[in-house]
C-alpha cells in the first residue's frame, strides 16, 4: 500500500466490511426482529404497513437495546445520508430512510450502500479529503471529508459489533 490517506481509509473500511460479511452470511430471518430485552428499540409496521424505527429525539437513559433490524436500519440511515453529503446531494431526512421489511432485503440494501460508498471512496484524493464536511458535525466544526470517512468506518465498526453480539446472544438462547 502506498502512503495515501484515502487508501488507508479504504483499507480500514474493507477490513471492517469483511467482519460485517462474516455476520451477514450467518444471519437467520428470525434474528432481525428478535427482542433481546424488555426495553428494546426495533422497527414496527405502521397503519399503512411501512416499517418505522423506534426513535426518540432525546436519547433515553438507559438506552433501549436495539434489535438487529433496528441496527440495520440505523446503518442504512446514517450511511445513506453520508453518501448524500459526499455526492453533494440534498441529504435525506431520517424519516425518509425506510427499513426494507425483511432480513434478506436489509442485507441487500446494506451491500448496495457499500457499493455506493466504494464509488465515493474511488473519487477521493487528498484535495477532496481536505475539503470541509458538514456531516455528521455542524459546518463550523472544521472537520473535513477525511473526518467523515473515518467516522463512517468507526460507526460501521461499532454497528457491526452490535449486530454480531446480538446474533451471538440469540444463538446462545436463554440460560
Amino acid at each position: 500500500m502506498s502512503g495515501s490517506r484515502c487508501e488507508l481509509l479504504r483499507w480500514q473500511f474493507e477490513f471492517t466490511w469483511s467482519l460485517f460479511e462474516y455476520h451477514l452470511e450467518r444471519l437467520e430471518p428470525e434474528d432481525f426482529l428478535w427482542e433481546p430485552a424488555s426495553s428494546c428499540w426495533t422497527v414496527r409496521r405502521d397503519a399503512e404497513g411501512v416499517w418505522e424505527p423506534d426513535w426518540a429525539e432525546t436519547e433515553p437513559d438507559p438506552v433501549p437495546v436495539p434489535t438487529i433490524a433496528w441496527v440495520s436500519w440505523h446503518i442504512g440511515w446514517w450511511w445513506s445520508v453520508s453518501v448524500d453529503h459526499a455526492l453533494g446531494r440534498a441529504p435525506r431526512d431520517r424519516s425518509e430512510i425506510r427499513w426494507p421489511g425483511d432480513g434478506e432485503s436489509a442485507v441487500a440494501w446494506l451491500r448496495a450502500l457499500r457499493e455506493e460508498w466504494l464509488e465515493v471512496l474511488a473519487g477521493l484524493g487528498d484535495a477532496e479529503l481536505d475539503a470541509p464536511a458538514a456531516f455528521p458535525w455542524p459546518e463550523e466544526s472544521g472537520h473535513t471529508v477525511a473526518h467523515m470517512v473515518a467516522w463512517v468506518n468507526a460507526e460501521l465498526m461499532k454497528n457491526v459489533t452490535e449486530i454480531g453480539q446480538l446474533q451471538l446472544l440469540r444463538a446462545a438462547g436463554p440460560r
